[in-house]
């Protein structure tokens, strides 16, 4: 029985819908019966050539462009066949249907990527970086995705491995020949080395924060009193009406989400219920849903008529609120003549004039602890950040072992696995799985 990876795997790789053109791809050990079959002349490698793409008995489906990328030198590292022809579902659908005849079957999810990342052709990493330039929410993300997918992130956690294996054989040849003494790591610099990984470590780790944020955005959430201009803010922030204001309190009864970008760093706002106590069951309700949102957020951005500032009734707000980052906004300054500026966490402004708006998106992306203009930024995910905060810690631990050699040397291996675990040279099946489900089909 062939294994899944030497199957012939086909699939629509172009968006639903009607187009110019509609591209069906095809990734197989052997080519020739796809050639054969579907269209009956010979291909020369990466050379376009004109052709009707035809059923089995010789009658044409469409009319197009062949393409044959031999292996290994093709995406995923198999022979690659793609055929570009018309745009039509009907007739995409019939040269799919031709493929699967001749024995292919249907591509899941991210399996072109997989069998890319199997094959060598790119790390875990890279293979990531695919889906989030597919995905990406604005330019500045995709000019990042494209640097992760180019290899710029797994450089830099291979000059850390590199590093660190080093740093390894100094120390196993210790524990290989006792009698090198710990005199031996001394003169190697060991323990400088460690300190200067360390520090280069932190370095990635903090670019990769910043890729992070960019991928996966900011939840922000406003919350207040009734009427102190929460929906205001949001329709100001946003650059339309997308919340209802009026001036009667309790208007907001439930959360309303609208997605913004600051520096191309996604924000994704969220107006809620005005925080009181209150008797109505419908603005109960969206109160509830307000403490919810809390427990989801990143940043909590208390509004509060400038005013009479922070009452009692914002006081008791912060004791509820869970441990994140509260930007305080004084608004209304358009009613009591103030100047629009920013102290710490707090930012005075007018959401219905728009003075100090861009005080206070400054302030967030502060906050979010973005401090890079976006050059050199690489996307990245949860479990990049995950990996390398756990290497770090064994680092840590390796530096505090001191002459203790045999904990010293587990500390630098299971540190050498985290970060494996970014570039997939540690990964197990199971997280491939996840990691590839969550790709477009065609990719």
């Amino acid at each position: 029985m062939p294994s899944p990876a030497s199957v012939p795997i086909v699939a629509i790789a172009t968006a639903p819908g009607r187009g110019g053109i509609g591209v069906v791809r095809l990734s197989c050990p052997d080519p020739a019966p796809f050639i054969r079959g579907l269209i009956g002349l010979e291909l020369q490698p990466r050379r376009a050539r004109h052709a009707r793409f035809l059923d089995a008995d010789g009658v044409a489906l469409d009319d197009g462009i062949a393409l044959w990328f031999p292996a290994p030198r093709s995406f995923t590292g198999e022979h690659v066949l793609e055929l570009q022809g018309h745009g039509g579902p009907q007739v995409l659908q019939a040269v799919l249907e031709r493929c699967l005849e001749l024995g292919a079957r249907l591509a899941e999810p991210g399996e072109f990527s997989r069998r890319a990342y199997l094959n060598g052709k790119l790390d875990l990493a890279q293979a990531e970086a695919i889906a989030d330039l597919i995905d990406a929410g604005s330019r500045q993300a995709a000019r990042s995705a494209l640097r992760a997918l180019e290899g710029e992130f797994s450089r830099r956690v291979n000059l850390l491995k590199d590093a660190l294996i080093q740093l390894r054989m100094l120390v196993e040849a210790t524990l290989d020949f006792p009698e090198e003494d710990i005199d031996f790591l001394h003169k190697a610099d060991a323990w400088g080395r460690l300190a200067a990984l360390r520090q280069q470590l932190e370095s990635v780790l903090a670019t990769t924060r910043q890729g992070v944020l960019l991928r996966d955005g900011l939840n922000v959430v406003l919350i207040g009193q009734p009427n102190v201009g929460k929906s205001s803010l949001m329709n100001r922030l946003a650059g339309f009406d997308a919340a209802i204001v009026t001036e009667i309190a309790g208007t907001t009864r439930d959360t309303l989400r609208e997605a913004i970008q600051i520096e191309g760093v996604p924000l994704h706002v969220i107006d809620t219920a005005g925080l009181r106590e209150t008797e109505d069951p419908v603005e109960r309700m969206g109160i509830a849903r307000t403490w919810a949102a809390l427990e989801k957020a990143d940043i909590a951005v208390l509004l509060l008529d400038a005013q009479h500032g922070v009452t009692a009734a914002e006081s008791a707000i912060l004791a509820r609120l869970p441990d994140i980052p509260v930007l305080t906004v004084h608004n209304k300054i358009d009613q009591t003549l103030e100047a629009a500026r920013s102290r710490d966490n707090e930012v005075w402004l007018s959401a219905l004039s728009g003075e100090g708006v861009d005080l206070l998106r400054r302030r967030l992306l502060e906050l979010a602890g973005w401090q890079q203009s976006g050059e050199g930024v690489y996307t990245a995910r949860a479990r990049h950040l995950d990996a390398l905060r756990r290497a770090a810690v064994h680092l840590d631990a390796a530096r505090e072992s001191g002459q203790q050699l045999e904990f010293f040397a587990e500390e630098l291996r299971l540190g050498h696995e985290a970060l494996g675990e970014i570039t997939g040279e540690f990964t197990a099946d199971d997280l491939l799985g996840v990691i590839f489900s969550q790709f477009c089909i065609g990719k």
